[in-house]
Order: structure tokens, then C-alpha cells, then sequence
């Protein structure tokens, strides 16, 4: 029952200050004329065209604010995998501000980071977790808990870290092209997330990043008053890259790695129908799905957007059954 209670007033207080920020921020946006430029191969966007985007800062400085007010209060402690979460959470929103920033700049898509800064930037953040996971006594093995495997990776581990942060940053981008659907799927995971390092007693400070986990839920919640169908505000990259990259980190961290398969399977499903997509017209010149993502096949299929979203909300709660129970119960 305590567990609930702070796990509560975690999620609460995140919401709370994140609705204040949007009311601040999302107008802030609007003057400056921060708005999205939407790409011209997707028609069904042409009509959020200017909507104000960066909202991800909303989610991410709620989240901060209210993690400092709780460490300024002692009502939590500082540690060392909460600076790898930290780190991990705010080095991908500042490198997607810049990718975002750049874009509304120059008014154009083509303008923000090219693939390559942004990868060079991703290995960056990546060594920085290495280096800071080896400081904390690294442990480079991968448990498949269900049949009892162990694979010890040794130094290739930085490479899995890689792997992990840059597929699931670009997974939770990918998935963000309606309203609302990024922003849902990932409270979704991140409860599961929270509920899981609740049950790593093993691992140090496991209760803060529980506790991390829910605030970033309040926040996430607060979010989706204002990105929710029509959005007022986008996340942009400064939210998603961040949202993905730390669900790989927690993944890590309680050593459930594995599980983010399955918790975040709608944000696999989107990544993956995209490198299908791309192989098969390299290969055979023809289209597998309409348009990728997926959820723009089923906005050509003639489904409205938020029949879409929660369609993929029922998927990501059943998903995120199943990743308790490898979770958590294996």
C-alpha cells in the first residue's frame, strides 16, 4: 500500500505541474511561432500545419521540477543509476531541441540534424551510459528469465547499449504522427517500467527510478490534455527521442532488457513496418504496406485518427499485460 501511495502522489504531482507548464508553454509556443512544418508526403497532416511543436518540454520539465522539489526535500535520495536515467532523459531532449529548433528555423524538415549528427550524437549519449554504468559496477549480462539464459557481452555491451537507446528513440519518433498516440503508448510503458523497477530490490535506488517512472506518467498525462485529438501542441523530437531512449535505459537498468520487446511491441511494430517497407521497394520495387508508419495505412484504409490511436492504445495496454508478467511474475 505504500508503494501505491507514492507511486500516486508521484503521478499526481507530475500532472498537476505539467498542466500549469502547458498553459504556459503551449501559448508561449503559439506566439513565436513555433509551429510544425508538416512533411509533404504525408496529405493527411496538411491540416496540422503550424500547430505548435516542442511540446515535450512540458513532460520534461515537469518531470525535473518535480524530481528536484522531492531530492531538495529529501523525500527521495540521490543515486547513481538515477544520474544514468537523468543523463540518458536530457542529453536526447536537448538533441531533440536541436533537431526541432533547426527545422522551425529554416522552416524546412530537410534542415534539422542530418542522420548522421544525429547518430554521432546517439553514440555520444551511449558511451556516457557505458561509462557510467561501468563506474556503478556494470553488469554486461542479458537474462532471458523465462528459459533461464544468461549471455554475458562483456565490452560489447556499449554496442547493445547503442542498439537499445537508438531503436527505441527512433521507434517512439516514428510512432508519433497522431494525435496523442505517442504520448499514450509511452504512459502505458512507462507504468509497466515503474511497476517493474518497484520489484528490483536488488537493485540500487530502484525506488527512485519507480518513483521517476510515475512522475514522468503525471507529466505524460498532463501532456495529452493538450496533444490529445485535435492536439494543441506536438511532443517533437525533443520529446519522443527522449521518451524512447529512457525506456531503453530503465529496460537496462532492472536488467529486463528483453521485456521492452514487448512492453513498447506498438512502437517495434511501427519501426519495423517502416525497414520493411524500405527493403522491399530496394529489393522488389513494390510497397508492402499503403504508407509507413503503419498507422498511416489505416488512415488511407479511411480509419478516423482517434478510432486509430485507440485502437493502438487497447493493443499497448494488452502488450503491457504481457510485459508485467515476463516482468515482473519471471
Amino acid at each position: 500500500m505504500y508503494i501505491l501511495a507514492k507511486s500516486v502522489l508521484a503521478l499526481t504531482a507530475g500532472f498537476l505541474v505539467a498542466l500549469v507548464l502547458g498553459a504556459i508553454i503551449v501559448p508561449f509556443l503559439r506566439k513565436k511561432k513555433m509551429g510544425q512544418i508538416t512533411s509533404k508526403f504525408v496529405k493527411e497532416h496538411a491540416a496540422k500545419a503550424g500547430t505548435p511543436v516542442m511540446g515535450g518540454l512540458i513532460f520534461i520539465l515537469s518531470t525535473v521540477i518535480v524530481l528536484a522539489i522531492l531530492l531538495v526535500t529529501k523525500k527521495i535520495t540521490y543515486t547513481s543509476n538515477l544520474t544514468i536515467v537523468l543523463f540518458v532523459f536530457l542529453s536526447y531532449a536537448l538533441l531533440g531541441f536541436i533537431d526541432d529548433y533547426r527545422i522551425i528555423k529554416y522552416k524546412s524538415n530537410e534542415k534539422g540534424l542530418t542522420r548522421l549528427q544525429k547518430f554521432i550524437g546517439q553514440v555520444i549519449i551511449a558511451v556516457g551510459f557505458f561509462l557510467l554504468y561501468v563506474k556503478n559496477g556494470m553488469d554486461p549480462t542479458i537474462e532471458i528469465y523465462l528459459f533461464d539464459i544468461k549471455l554475458n557481452l562483456g565490452m560489447f555491451y556499449v554496442i547493445f547499449i547503442l542498439f537499445m537507446l537508438v531503436g527505441a528513440s527512433n521507434a517512439v519518433n516514428l510512432t508519433d504522427g497522431l494525435d496523442g498516440l505517442a504520448g499514450g503508448l509511452s504512459v502505458i510503458a512507462f507504468i509497466v517500467y515503474g511497476m517493474i523497477a518497484w520489484n528490483t530490490g536488488w537493485l540500487a535506488g530502484y525506488d527512485n527510478i519507480a518513483i521517476f517512472c510515475f512522475i514522468l506518467v503525471g507529466g505524460l498525462l498532463g501532456f495529452l490534455v493538450f496533444n490529445g485529438y485535435p492536439a494543441k501542441v506536438f511532443m517533437g523530437d525533443t520529446g519522443s527521442l527522449a521518451l524512447g531512449a529512457t525506456l531503453a535505459t530503465v529496460a537496462i537498468l532492472t536488467h529486463r532488457e528483453l521485456s521492452l520487446a514487448i512492453v513498447g511491441g506498438v512502437f517495434v511494430i511501427e519501426c519495423l513496418s517502416v525497414i520493411i517497407q524500405i527493403a522491399s521497394v530496394k529489393i522488389t520495387g513494390k510497397r508492402v504496406f499503403p504508407k509507413t508508419p503503419i498507422h498511416h495505412s489505416f488512415q488511407i484504409k479511411g480509419w478516423q485518427e482517434p478510432n486509430i490511436v485507440k485502437a493502438f492504445y487497447v493493443a499497448g495496454f494488452l502488450l503491457g499485460i504481457v510485459g508485467i508478467l515476463y516482468g515482473v511474475w519471471f
